[in-house]
């Protein structure tokens, strides 16, 4: 068979591949779910046809195939020799999302049909673990829509074809929450006065006028927002240059509801207002 591009899609269950399946089939490519890793080697033997309109193939492989993590190396290795184009990416999610969705949707992790899901959940983290570590590229949808996450996938389709435009995401965290492992910017917005200690703002979030108004009304916000803006506008078109596909820009305070919320959104507005490809989170707003 002539060399293809094939994305594997992997990681903690409860995570979204099937999402993720979803979007890729979207983007064009020809998706399986759940193939036993034994057989890729076998599928990729079938004849094509020559009219197929594929630009790749996708596959979700994962521990409910049980041989999965003894053979795959080997597989992919030789799959790699033959001239294919295969890349992994690994799905993840904070267990705290990871229990929401598994109590929403009434579904037994693989892990857990006997025991506590938690416990279920941090085993398959821990098996899973060297193959995060080989995987191209992590994506955590703990706080991501489906259409987020569909943009993403439609991204590393697109990516695994021709390089694009660099994807910006901006997120807001809470410090006392820990940082975002995927962050490649990191801005702490802390020595701005915070609004949690005026009652009539506490219960608020930043995406209220009011939050807005109390944090931008301080003149060292509108400040930061000068200089980091034009810091940002020196580093991006560095990270285009040498072909950085993508870029994840944190704003972090003590809780994540209120200066890291206004201060995100103003920088993602300032980013789409100047035509790049960014999207916004905010990971902590609702805790």
């Amino acid at each position: 068979m002539e060399p293809v591009k094939i994305i594997v899609i992997t990681g903690l269950s409860g995570s979204g591949k099937s999402a993720a399946m979803a979007a890729l089939e979207d983007a064009g490519f020809y998706c399986v779910d759940n193939l036993p890793v034994a057989l890729l080697p076998r599928f990729l033997d079938l004849p094509r046809p020559d009219d197929a309109p594929w630009p790749g193939f996708g596959f979700v492989m994962d521990l409910r195939d049980k041989g999965f993590m003894d053979t795959y190396a080997g597989i992919f290795e030789a799959i790699g020799r033959q001239g294919h184009d295969l890349s992994i990416l690994f799905l993840e999610a904070e267990e705290d999302a990871l229990v929401r969705r598994y109590s929403q949707t009434r579904r037994q992790h693989p892990l857990a049909t006997q025991g506590p899901l938690l416990a279920g959940i941090r085993a398959e983290k821990d098996l899973l673990a060297p193959l995060r570590r080989r995987a191209d590229r992590c994506i955590d949808t703990s706080n991501k829509t489906v259409h987020q996450l569909k943009a993403l996938i439609f991204d590393v389709a697109w990516d695994r074809q021709a390089r694009r435009r660099l994807l910006i995401q901006v997120t807001s965290f809470g410090y006392k929450h820990g940082l975002p492992p995927e962050a490649d910017l990191v801005v702490d917005v802390r020595f701005l006065a915070n609004p949690y200690f005026e009652p009539r703002l506490r219960a608020l979030t930043g995406e209220t006028e009011a939050v807005r108004t109390f944090v931008l009304g301080n003149p060292e916000a509108g400040r930061f927002l000068t200089k980091y803006r034009a810091l940002l506008d020196y580093l991006i078109p560095l990270y285009e240059k040498e072909g950085k596909a993508y870029l994840t820009i944190a704003v972090g305070c003590t809780g994540g509801k209120h200066r890291s919320v206004v201060l995100a959104r103003e920088l993602y507005l300032h980013l789409e207002q100047s035509g790049r490809r960014v999207s916004i989170g905010h990971r902590d707003i609702t805790r």
